[in-house]
């Protein structure tokens, strides 16, 4: 019966997971088709936006990969991926302006990026750690549960890290679209694909938090068991 639970545990987490990344991926490929009708590419659009807020010093990089888009607050680096810099596609613009909402972010100070950058370091740590020490633990057997507690605690940090992120993720998508309506550049209608895209991607964010919850009530589980 328990390691039924703890498989199932783990298979659901992985359906979620796979769910999530193959919706997003879906959806960005549909609305790719999508051009604006005003030409503007996402790396114009980004740098009006970032303009807009009198974000000069922020440049704009183009990097390989597909969806691989990211906001460097210490090198004050925007990079777009190959699929979303040149790309004319509203899924493409709602990507660029997610990413520029995360520059304003940082500009702005918002608490709970604060908060996230400043916990990243702790849980990377507790992400590295906790699996080798509960993995050391349970090969000791009965004598290593001190070290599977400690790897439960390290795991738990990275959860939590996963939680911070959350409102983050979701506040930068909401300043992407509302900065997209208020510079006048797309209609309501115009972003309804930008938008969509952006559940899609908010989505693999519930995912991953909902997906490192399960695997920490799995490893609670597996602790218990060996006391």
């Amino acid at each position: 019966m328990f390691w039924t639970v703890t498989t199932m545990l783990l298979i659901l987490s992985l359906i979620i997971a796979t769910y999530a990344e193959i919706n997003v991926r879906h959806t960005f490929k549909k609305f790719s088709q999508i051009d604006n009708r005003y030409g503007y590419t996402a790396e114009e659009i980004a740098r009006k936006i970032l303009d807009s807020m009198n974000l000069y010093d922020v440049e704009i990089e183009k990097i390989n990969g597909n969806l691989t888009d990211h906001y460097d607050p210490k090198a004050k680096v925007l990079r777009l991926s190959e699929s979303v810099y040149g790309s004319t596609s509203m899924a493409a613009i709602g990507v660029a302006a997610h990413e520029a909402g995360h520059a304003i972010q940082h500009a702005k100070n918002y608490m709970p990026l604060e908060v996230r950058n400043n916990f990243f370091p702790i849980a990377k740590l507790g992400s590295n750690l906790s699996y080798p020490l509960i993995f050391l633990g349970l090969i000791l057997g009965s004598s290593g549960t001190v070290l599977i507690n400690l790897g439960i605690v390290f795991f738990t940090m990275a959860v939590l890290f996963q939680v911070i992120t959350l409102p983050v993720e979701f506040n930068a998508s909401n300043r992407a679209i509302a900065l997209l309506q208020s510079n006048a550049l797309f209609s309501e209608e115009d972003i309804k694909p930008a938008q969509k895209v952006l559940r899609a991607a908010a989505l693999t964010y519930v995912a991953a938090t909902l997906v490192s919850i399960l695997q920490l009530i799995r490893l609670i589980l597996i602790g218990k068991r060996k006391k």
